[in-house]
């Protein structure tokens, strides 16, 4: 057992929040004001207001579920009394949690959103190395921010204090394969694949958008599903490429997210993910039934089983370069969650590449609103 003056431990949270069935007494936005007060009540005006602006109740309903995960991860991490865990933003104007004694981050946090299901990861009480204690070894690649472009030459000015990389990044993203689907399916039929991929060529690598268009109906037959019929149709040829964008797209939001920037940063397209392929869609009702939680390196060992187990529903070997350098220091893992739903977490420990693959990812709690009010309400 830890002694009082020793540090606590790293733990990593991986968390998701169901709203589609929250509040269905409410078909207007400004109904949840009523309906959903004692949820609203434990935010700061400022997110209550955020929540309520909100034209579509289903828009809003995800906002106040992401409010109220960064908080429980604030309050139960860091840990501090729920009234305390103010969120602010930094120079990059990512949320985080300063400490407001020690100016710390205590935790690192980040959260996403996509038709309905809102999740969390989360990395506390991580302590980047000492000098003494760090092993020799040669650097790995920099995060893509802190890097000059290839046009400079002199050497950039430091950033300021709010901009400096954290001892912990985090980043997530959450696709849903069925979401736009009718409208995904109405422009492949009269634009065709490769235009709709130039639609979004802006965002992603060269060669990533000449592998989606070209390559990647012989690159991965697992797209398709098997048949013994004569062969496959339209429609499940075009679900499978869009499989494929989808995956790419959390990919990269996941990555980008984690350093802080946008997807307009200015290196987006010097981002490559090599070979790509998403993971194969999960069973009806995995959301609920198959999500197992890994909340500390000390535990990747017993999950080794039920990791194994998953196969091609998790991948985890995932080649990413940047400027032409392979990227070694991000653990990333994208999975499936069910049929339609796929997420990407990543995470990265600057100072010491190998701490951030301590961490097993890819298995999420799902919590119930119920927890999550009562736990406010009591801390």
């Amino acid at each position: 057992m830890p002694s009082a003056t020793e540090p606590p431990r790293p733990v990593l949270v991986q968390w998701i929040l169901d709203t589609r069935s929250w509040y269905p007494e409410a078909t207007q936005t400004k109904q949840l004001a009523i309906h959903a007060s004692r949820a609203l009540s434990l935010l700061p005006e400022s997110e209550r207001a955020g929540v309520l602006k909100y034209y579509h109740v289903r828009d809003a309903k995800m906002s106040l579920a992401s409010a109220l995960l960064k908080h429980l991860a604030v309050s139960k991490l860091a840990p501090v009394p729920w009234q305390s865990s103010t969120i602010t933003r930094d120079g990059r104007t990512k949320p985080i949690f300063r400490d407001p004694t020690t100016g710390a981050q205590p935790v690192s946090f980040n959260v996403t959103h996509q038709a309905g299901l809102v999740a969390l990861v989360a990395v506390a009480h991580y302590q980047p190395p000492t000098p003494e204690s760090s092993p020799s070894s040669s650097p790995s690649p920099p995060s893509p921010a802190s890097l000059p472009s290839s046009s400079e030459t002199a050497t950039p000015s430091p950033p300021p204090e709010d901009m400096l990389p954290a001892s912990v990044e985090t980043g997530i993203d959450l696709v849903c394969t069925s979401e736009r689907r009718d409208r995904d399916h109405r422009i492949l039929e009269t634009e065709g694949w490769p235009a709709f991929v130039d639609m979004h060529a802006d965002v992603f690598a060269p060669s990533e958008a000449y592998y989606l268009k070209y390559q990647i109906l012989s690159a991965i037959p697992s797209l398709f599903p098997q048949s013994s019929n004569s062969g496959l149709t339209l429609s499940q040829i075009n679900d499978g490429k869009l499989r494929a964008f989808y995956a790419l797209w959390a990919l990269r939001e996941a990555y980008v997210k984690l350093t802080g920037e946008a997807l307009l940063a200015e290196w987006l397209r010097e981002l490559e993910f090599i070979r790509f392929r998403p993971p194969l869609p999960a069973p009806e009702g995995a959301i609920d039934g198959s999500l197992s939680s890994s909340s500390s390196d000390s535990e990747a060992d017993s999950e080794s089983s039920f990791l194994e187990d998953e196969g091609e529903q998790v991948i985890r070997k995932i080649e990413i370069k940047f400027r032409g350098r392979q990227v070694d220091d991000v653990n990333i893992c994208l999975k499936s969650m069910g049929p339609d739903y796929m997420i990407c977490t990543a995470v990265r420990t600057p100072e010491r590449k190998e701490d951030g693959f301590g961490w097993r990812l890819g298995g999420f709690d799902v919590l119930k609103l119920e927890d999550v009010i009562d736990f406010a309400e009591t801390h």
